[in-house]
C-alpha cells in the first residue's frame, strides 16, 4: 500500500459516516473542575483540531494519551446537560495493536477521561471484523473496508481463527478502557450519548413499590429509561434503583415500557427469576393494565390492528390484516371524562401540546393490554383518532388524518394505488406526518401488573397518574 494511503487508513476516524457537524464544546458534559479537562481545553478549541466528518490529518492538534493507563475514577459525565447534543457516531479501525482508550482519544481528538466515561456509559462497541458498509458509504471507506477484510489479511488474525466472518462481525460493548485492540479491530463510538437528566431529579426510594427476594417493583418516572439506551446504560432505572436500595448486585430488566410513560415495572434480582418472568410474559401469564389520557372518548371493547414488522419508529398499524404484520389487541375496560390538565400541571411535567388545542375535558381510558408490541397503545389510539395527550410522535399524524383521512394508506379511508412505487411514496408521506419521540411525559401509565408464581398471586399498582396530581404536589416530585 502507498505510504500516504496507509497513513490515511490508520488515522481515518470513521469507515463510513453521514457527515454531521459536531458542536464546538464537546467537553460541556464533563465536570468543569476536572484538571484533565482544563489541560486539554485549548486543544479542543484550537482551529487546528476540528472535529469534523473528514479524516483527521497528521498535522491536526491531537490529545496526547497519558503515560499510564490508570485513569482517574470518574463515574459520570456531569453535569448532565438538559439538552442532548446532535447525534455523532464515529466508526474506527485499529491499524496496529493498541489500548482502546488511547486509540480513540488520539483518533477523535478527545480527552482520554472523556473516552473512559463514554466506555463507562456503554457508548463504545467493538467487533473483531468491520461490518459491511451501508449503501451511502464513501468510496474511500468502501476501499478501506475491503482492504481490512481481505481473506489474506483475515487469515493472519489470531483472534478470529475458527470463526466465520459473520461471527467475527458481531459487536460487543467495550467495558474496559484498557482493552487491548488487535490490529484490524472495528470500533463504533457514540460520542454524544443520549442523556436522561430526569434521573438526577428523582427520589428513587420513594418510587419503589415492593422489594422481595426475587424482584423489585418500581413506579417508573416518565422521561427515564428502564434499562438504558444503546449508548447509555448508566442513566437508567435499573442503575439508580439499585444504588438507592444499596444492592451489591445490579437489578436486571424483565420487560420494558416507553421512556415517556410512567408506572409499574418489574426489575429482577436474580438471573433465574429474570428467565422465569420472561417465560411468563411469553406465555401471556403476566397481566398488564394501563391508564391512557386521550383527546376524545374511546368505546369499550377490544380494538384490533396489525403492526408493520419493522423495528423502528413510528410503528405503523393497519385496520385490515396484512400478511406478515403482527396482530395488536387491547381491551378498553372503561373510559371516563376527566378535566384537561391545567396549564400549570402541563408546565410542571413539561407536557408537549403538539399543536393540539386545549380542551375542557380529556378522557381517561382503562386498558387491558392483550398483546405487548412496542408503542402499541400509542399507535392504536392515534389510529382511531383519539391520540394520547402529549404524544408528539403519534398525535401529529392523528391530526393530519383528521384533516385528510385518506393520507393514512393503512386507514379506513386509504386510497387504492396504481403501483407499488405509488404506495411506497404514500407510506413515506404518512411516516413524515409523525413527529419526534417525546422527551418528557405523555398521558400513559402502566397502572397495574399481576401474575401467579409458585402458588402465590402477585399484584401491584402504581401511584396517582401525573394528570390527577394537583399542581403543588407535582412541583414537589
Amino acid at each position: 500500500m502507498p505510504k500516504a494511503a496507509a497513513s490515511l487508513a490508520s488515522l481515518l476516524p470513521q469507515l463510513w459516516h453521514r457527515p454531521v457537524q459536531p458542536p464546538p464544546f464537546l467537553h460541556r458534559a464533563l465536570s468543569s473542575s476536572s484538571p484533565l479537562l482544563r489541560r486539554h481545553r485549548a486543544a479542543l478549541h484550537s482551529p487546528a483540531a476540528p472535529l469534523s466528518a473528514a479524516a483527521v490529518s497528521t498535522s491536526a492538534a491531537t490529545v496526547e494519551a497519558p503515560a499510564t493507563a490508570a485513569y482517574p475514577v470518574y463515574g459520570r459525565l456531569l453535569p448532565c446537560p438538559l439538552q442532548d447534543d446532535p447525534p455523532r457516531i464515529e466508526h474506527l479501525v485499529a491499524r496496529e495493536d493498541e489500548v482502546a482508550v488511547d486509540f480513540i482519544s488520539r483518533s477523535l481528538t478527545l480527552p482520554p477521561l472523556y473516552v473512559a466515561d463514554l466506555i463507562k456509559f456503554g457508548a463504545v462497541y467493538y467487533a473483531l471484523v468491520a461490518p459491511q458498509p451501508p449503501p451511502y458509504a464513501a468510496p474511500e471507506h468502501v476501499r478501506i473496508f475491503r482492504e481490512v477484510t481481505e481473506p489474506s489479511v483475515l487469515c493472519r488474525r489470531k483472534s478470529i481463527k475458527g470463526k466465520t466472518v459473520r461471527e467475527a462481525q458481531k459487536t460487543f460493548r467495550v467495558t474496559d478502557p484498557n482493552l487491548r485492540l488487535e490490529a484490524g479491530t472495528y470500533l463504533r463510538v457514540h460520542v454524544h450519548p443520549k442523556r436522561f437528566p430526569r434521573c438526577y431529579e428523582i427520589d428513587w426510594k420513594s418510587r419503589v413499590i415492593a422489594v422481595t427476594d426475587n424482584y423489585v417493583v418500581l413506579d417508573k418516572p416518565a422521561a427515564t429509561s428502564v434499562g438504558g439506551a444503546t449508548d447509555n446504560i448508566e442513566e437508567s432505572c435499573v442503575v439508580f434503583t439499585s444504588r438507592a436500595l444499596g444492592l451489591e448486585t445490579p437489578l436486571m430488566t424483565t420487560h420494558q415500557i416507553d421512556n415517556c410513560s410512567e408506572g409499574c415495572v418489574v426489575l429482577s434480582k436474580t438471573k433465574d427469576f429474570c428467565s422465569v418472568f420472561h417465560g411468563m410474559i411469553r406465555e401471556k401469564q403476566v397481566n398488564k393494565r394501563y391508564l391512557a389520557l386521550t383527546t376524545a372518548p374511546v368505546s369499550t371493547g377490544i380494538i384490533t390492528h396489525y403492526m408493520r414488522p419493522i423495528n423502528r419508529a413510528p410503528r405503523l398499524v393497519s385496520e385490515d390484516h396484512i400478511k406478515g404484520w403482527h396482530v395488536c389487541q387491547m381491551e378498553i375496560l372503561d373510559c371516563k371524562k376527566v378535566p384537561w390538565p391545567s396549564s400549570l400541571i402541563r408546565k410542571v411535567h413539561k407536557v408537549d401540546n403538539c399543536g393540539w388545542p386545549q380542551q375542557e375535558a380529556a378522557y381517561e381510558c382503562k386498558i387491558n393490554l392483550l398483546t405487548g408490541k412496542t408503542h402499541q397503545i400509542r399507535a392504536q389510539l392515534a389510529a382511531i383518532g383519539t391520540p394520547i395527550v402529549g404524544d408528539s410522535a403519534y398525535m401529529t399524524a392523528a391530526m393530519a388524518a383528521i384533516v385528510n383521512p385518506s393520507i393514512n394508506p393503512f386507514g379506513r379511508w386509504g386510497q387504492n394505488y396504481d403501483s407499488e412505487d405509488e404506495k411506497a411514496a404514500a407510506v413515506e408521506a404518512w411516516i413524515s406526518c409523525h413527529g419526534k419521540e417525546p422527551k418528557s411525559v405523555i398521558g400513559l401509565q402502566a397502572s397495574e401488573i399481576s401474575w401467579d408464581y409458585e402458588g402465590e398471586h402477585h399484584s401491584y399498582k402504581a401511584g396517582v397518574p401525573w394528570w390527577r396530581q394537583d399542581a403543588v404536589e407535582s412541583d414537589l416530585i
